[in-house]
């Protein structure tokens, strides 16, 4: 297997982008990632795309054919990678093995989504749908926020985590939101705000719930000998990817208070990249919802399955804190259009381990360099976890 590295990043505006349409929204990413390389787009050999409203939320059905021609990569491979919530990260996972099997030296791992396209009950119902179709919400009308009201009210029942460790959680990732130019929302927020807030899926509340979000990320990868003959000074490693999946049907899951693919996903990770979690500087977590944040971080191995609101209320979470987690403000204030969030975490990832993510005071302190993106699709129904290093 060859070594792969990220060369290059871009991320687009993140939030309600009717103002332009899929191809475009990809193109505000693409060119920024291949500046940052110094490539032109015929040098790209392969692309994955995630993305998964494709013909549902917006209106091209095949979007990677569309968004390759507007951008320039005619005549490159293409696929498209659905995996729900964790397409992005499943469209690197494909890139990078297309350039550590030999296939080919420079590939574009490529996010994007519109979901603002669609009225707010369309898109509810759609991703209700994330599950088993059949059993959960045909039979029993769940949303996405109910999925996660269970594993919330478990995690709750079990080891007495409150509605305030919840917000919390909001708070914290308001507070980096406000501090990233990209993010959908700006906006500081208090724990009374979010304890006053309308109450979607008990216990979660509107500002337990990350927003419905477009936007677009890509991130060009490159073999070792390639990176060697373009001379590039800083690049960030695949030190080693995990994935993992879960029963489509939540009723025959073990438990409800974490997601067995993030534990098997991590473990893979790190044991593909030769280290214990001990050795990551900053991590980003799928919290799709303010209980999805701190279950991940009992599921990676940040703490004891029990410890995450801990974690939160010492502000070992935070820049200056053990373990610093979602400081670009998270699913929850930088948003979660579905395929680009993956793609998205690593961009994250990459400008802070080359020491780049200086805006606003949002750089985080390095000792290792290495960084952990855990990307969940549905309700753990699928799971990558993918740690660089530089």
């Amino acid at each position: 297997m060859k070594k792969v590295a990220i060369i290059g990043a871009g991320n687009s505006k993140f939030g309600n982008r009717n103002d332009v349409n899929v191809s475009e929204l990809a193109f505000e990413s693409v060119k920024p990632s291949l500046e940052d390389a110094e490539l032109r787009a015929r040098d790209i050999e392969y692309l994955a795309l995630g993305t998964t409203g494709a013909g549902a939320l917006y209106e091209e059905i095949l979007p990677a054919v569309v968004v390759a021609e507007y951008c320039g990569f005619t005549e490159a491979g293409l696929i498209r990678c659905e995996a729900a919530c964790a397409s992005g990260s499943a469209a690197f996972f494909t890139a990078y093995s297309a350039i550590a099997s030999g296939k080919v030296d420079l590939a574009i791992a490529l996010g994007v989504e519109k979901m603002r396209q669609v009225d707010t009950s369309t898109t509810m119902e759609w991703m209700g749908r994330a599950g088993y179709y059949f059993w959960e919400f045909h039979n029993f009308g769940l949303t996405f926020p109910a999925y996660y009201a269970l594993y919330a009210n478990a995690h709750m029942a079990k080891y007495g985590t409150t509605e305030e460790d919840l917000a919390l959680v909001a708070v914290k990732n308001h507070k980096y939101g406000l501090k990233n130019p990209i993010a959908h929302l700006q906006k500081e927020i208090t724990l009374d705000d979010v304890m006053s807030s309308m109450v979607i899926a008990s216990p979660l509340k509107l500002l337990d719930c990350c927003p419905i979000t477009d936007g677009s990320a890509s991130l060009i990868l490159a073999s070792e000998e390639r990176v060697r003959d373009l001379g590039i000074d800083t690049p960030v490693w695949v030190a080693g990817i995990g994935y993992s999946s879960g029963t489509a049907n939540l009723s025959r899951r073990q438990d409800y208070v974490g997601l067995e693919a993030s534990v098997l996903a991590a473990r893979r990770a790190c044991r593909a990249a030769g280290i214990t979690i001990d050795h990551i500087d900053l991590a980003e977590v799928h919290d799709c919802f303010t209980i999805a944040e701190i279950i991940a971080y009992e599921d990676i191995g940040l703490c004891k399955k029990g410890e995450g609101a801990r974690l939160i209320r010492e502000g070992q979470t935070e820049i200056g804190g053990k373990i610093p987690v979602n400081i670009d403000g998270g699913l929850k204030a930088k948003g979660h259009p579905i395929g680009t969030t993956g793609c998205s975490m690593i961009y994250e990832l990459t400008k802070q381990l080359r020491e780049e993510a200086d805006e606003r005071s949002r750089q985080v302190p390095l000792r290792k360099y290495v960084g952990l993106a855990h990307n969940v699709g549905g309700t753990g129904h699928y799971c990558y976890v993918t740690i660089l290093k530089r």
